[in-house]
C-alpha cells in the first residue's frame, strides 16, 4: 500500500464504509506513515467543520 492508494481510501471513507480489507490496509499504512496519518486527521476535521456549517445554515434558514 502506498501513500496515493492510502489517501484515496481515506477520501473514500468519507463517503462510504471501507471493506474490512481496505480498512486493515489503511490502518497498517498509517501506523508507519505520519503524512497519511495527518491527512486522515485533516479529512476528519474538514468533515466535522462542513457538517457544523451545514447544521448552522439549516438553523439560520429555519429562523427566517
Amino acid at each position: 500500500m502506498n501513500c496515493q492508494q492510502t489517501t484515496r481510501l481515506l477520501s473514500d471513507a468519507q463517503e462510504r464504509q471501507l471493506t474490512l480489507k481496505e480498512y486493515n490496509l489503511v490502518r497498517m499504512h498509517i501506523l508507519t506513515c505520519s503524512g497519511c496519518r495527518n491527512f486522515g486527521k485533516h479529512m476528519d476535521i474538514l468533515r466535522e467543520i462542513s457538517q457544523s456549517y451545514a447544521k448552522g445554515s439549516e438553523n439560520h434558514e429555519e429562523a427566517l
